[in-house]
């Protein structure tokens, strides 16, 4: 089966400073793995930037005017003590964002049923009027966002399994009744949102938390009990990831103890999920995993769960 993947050079010009965490390698890591051991279905294609238009369905056009603005000419300047911008960092949100555009657009055009974007910066975290914890703008809403007004999708469900809640997200969906947003994420952790207790204008936010230590027993059982009947009731017409891999074991930010086979098990589950109602389209976009060798591999068996490695359609 054919999955799209979606990068784009600039993606690698967006600095952060020596020891920051959300670094180019990141991708260097991944793209260096799929060359060694590369995936069959695998559809490279070059992401775009998005218009201000496109963003401007999830951010203020003040707050994308002056993030823009903020990109320095030379150096680093800090939006808040995690999130940095670079002289390539513009160009880099901006086809972050577009590749999310451009996915929607091939996946509901009919030219694959899955994609995956290769980008950074990360978005889950950015809010419609602020930049935080490593995110400009947040990719995957802005994705879900032009589903729906240039394409009509009505329910579409969003799936965070990054470690870290994804407060952008949730803030822009909160009270948007037709959008389905799941998270499971540790508890306590940075940002301090997704209390179970947050539920949403109608219950369209379901926030699963974790403590540290928590392994693949539990979070399956909470996951297969709790979320994936919620989707299936939903029903969407296209399902969407946020797919972070910092809840993985090896990773330094947090404390959980997935492994990549729980991200393909749950990957695999939406999909699944997927061809029973939404003609088996799913679009997912790059968060977090700041541990190199974990996050490739993770990344790879995502990709497999979503197709690539299958040669038949």
């Amino acid at each position: 089966m054919t999955v799209l993947f979606y990068h784009h050079e600039s993606a690698f010009d967006h600095l952060t400073g020596t020891g920051h965490p959300e670094r180019p390698e990141r991708l260097r890591a991944i793209l260096d793995l799929l060359a060694r051991r590369p995936l069959a279905g695998l559809e490279r294609r070059e992401a775009p930037p998005a218009s201000r238009e496109q963003i401007a369905r999830a951010h203020a056009p003040a707050y994308i005017e002056a993030t823009l603005a903020a990109v320095p000419t030379e150096g680093l300047r800090h939006l808040d003590p995690d999130t940095v911008v670079s002289p390539g960092s513009g160009e880099a949100a901006l086809r972050a964002a577009g590749a999310a555009v451009a996915a929607v657009d091939a996946v509901l055009g009919g030219e694959a049923r899955r994609a995956f974007c290769c980008m950074r910066p990360p978005g889950h975290h950015a809010e419609p009027r602020r930049a935080m914890g490593f995110c400009l703008f947040d990719n995957i809403a802005i994705g879900a966002l032009h589903a729906r007004h240039a394409h009509g999708i009505g329910r579409i469900a969003i799936f965070d399994f990054d470690v870290h809640h994804g407060n952008g997200t949730q803030a822009i969906f909160r009270e948007d009744a037709a959008t389905l947003f799941c998270s499971t994420h540790q508890w306590p952790l940075y940002p301090g949102t997704g209390r179970e207790d947050e539920t949403g204008v109608a219950g369209n936010i379901l926030n699963r938390t974790f403590p540290p230590g928590t392994g693949s027993a539990v979070w399956r059982r909470v996951v297969a009990a709790e979320m994936l009947p919620r989707i299936e009731a939903f029903a969407p017409e296209l399902v969407m990831i946020s797919a972070g891999f910092d809840a993985h074991a090896e990773d330094p930010l947090a404390g959980m103890m997935l492994l990549e086979e729980d991200f393909a098990w749950i990957t695999a589950e939406l999909v699944a999920l997927a061809e029973r109602h939404a003609a088996g389209r799913v679009v997912s976009v790059l968060e977090g995993g700041y541990n190199l060798d974990a996050l490739a591999r993770s990344l790879r068996a995502h990709l497999e769960a979503l197709g690539a490695d299958r040669r038949s359609a």
